[in-house]
């Protein structure tokens, strides 16, 4: 059984509990909770009741039920302003697509939602839903939303979904949730450190029109902006061309050729503690741009193009280089050819993930990962490449820190 280090002894807990079939595993939830020394209280929607039982809830949390907005038995039948002031944190879970629209747009028709707006304390929710429902870009738009209001977004899981489909929107596990719910906030793994991350895209001009590019959203890149922050870290972020808002509290260096990146990373890599390449820079780029636009006329036209400088490569040749992560997008062969870019440009890791598949890589939402170091490997789970980066994060510092180890006792 997994041991949370004492966070949970005597902390208030608000369980919101929304209308999913999910709801049975907020029960254990309750367990897992009340086993590690936290006071629960439990909130259901109408629709809640119809899958579990306030009765489930009441004996496993030891406390009432709350179900109504305007309860007569709470001082001023205002009760969603007492448990609002009660809680330490909220976690609503199972949080359904309806209940995640509505907190993201401020309605206020029912308890949890009321409580939601109300609370002043960390929010947590853990979406349950079709898989259909969960990439709806509606759904996508309010989760983005509510990450922007600085609520934590727990999952959700891919895997068989009730309706009898299988993909992501199944609500993660109740020992997960805990997991990352008590996650103490204090310890920040890259704590007063430096991280210099490149992300997107680049573009390669072939006259003032056209370019070369590649499907790259950034999107990976800017989550690892956002986990180091979260860390502790200092974050510099070297950024192609993307349609992202800016990660808070990073500075921010905005570039598009390849050429412009390696300039700018180049120029700050030796002041970093930690270089990390997310971005997917172009391998070549045209030899000459063409000052006009290049006029369609014969049936076939040739470009000539010419090596771009290799980033990563030249970041960990520096004599006082930062740690140095790679990745590596493969079609195939995916351990073959990481395993060999790790060690031709003498990486300390390396990231590499699949690409041109169904599910996760370029311009998505999710992502997964198989992470390599001389003598090591660990994989990374398909999940969204926010709590991906988290992970990634994570491991590099575990990575850093065993170097350090190593060093030091050699």
């Amino acid at each position: 059984m997994f041991q949370f280090p004492g966070i949970l002894i005597n902390k208030h807990i608000l369980l919101a509990v929304s209308g999913g079939i999910a709801a049975y595993k907020s029960a254990e939830l309750v367990r897992l909770l009340r086993k590690q020394g936290a006071t629960v209280r439990v909130v259901m929607t109408r629709s809640a009741m119809q899958f579990v039982s306030p009765l489930t809830f009441q004996a496993l949390s030891g406390n009432p039920v709350h179900s109504e907005l305007l309860d007569a038995n709470e001082e001023n039948a205002m009760g969603h302003i007492s448990l609002a002031r009660w809680a330490d944190a909220l976690i609503i879970a199972p949080a359904t697509a309806n209940t995640l629209a509505k907190c993201s747009h401020g309605l206020a028709d029912d308890l949890l939602s009321t409580l939601y707006l109300a609370a002043t304390c960390p929010v947590y929710v853990a979406p349950s839903m079709n898989q259909a429902m969960w990439h709806k870009p509606v759904t996508q738009e309010n989760i983005q939303k509510l990450k922007s209001h600085g609520v934590i977004v727990i999952g959700p899981g891919q895997g068989d979904q009730a309706c009898g489909e299988t993909g992501f929107g199944r609500m993660s596990e109740p020992l997960e949730i805990c997991r990352q719910l008590m996650a103490d906030p204090t310890a920040q793994c890259l704590n007063g450190l430096k991280v210099l991350i490149s992300a997107g895209p680049t573009r390669e001009p072939l006259d003032p029109v056209r370019y070369i590019t590649n499907r790259s959203s950034g999107k990976m890149g800017y989550a690892l902006a956002d986990a180091a922050i979260k860390a502790g870290a200092k974050v510099t972020l070297v950024s192609g061309p993307v349609s992202l808002s800016a990660p808070v509290n990073a500075d921010v260096v905005s570039v598009e050729t390849a050429a412009q990146m390696h300039a700018a990373v180049m120029s700050k890599a030796a002041e970093h503690d930690i270089y990390i390449g997310a971005a997917a820079v172009a391998d070549y780029s045209p030899a000459l741009m063409e000052n006009e636009k290049i006029k369609k006329q014969a049936e076939q036209t040739t470009l000539t193009l010419q090596k771009t400088r290799d980033i990563l490569a030249d970041v960990a040749q520096l004599p006082d280089r930062p740690f140095t992560v790679g990745f590596a997008a493969e079609t195939h062969d995916l351990e073959q050819y990481a395993l060999d870019k790790l060690a031709r440009k003498n990486l300390d890791m390396i990231a590499a993930n699949w690409v041109g598949r169904d599910q996760g890589g370029f311009d998505s939402d999710q992502n997964a990962l198989q992470v390599f170091w001389k003598n090591g490997q660990k994989k990374l789970a398909m999940t969204d490449k926010n709590h991906l980066a988290e992970q990634l994060i994570s491991l590099i510092a575990e990575r850093m820190e065993h170097e350090r180890h190593d060093k030091n006792t050699a």
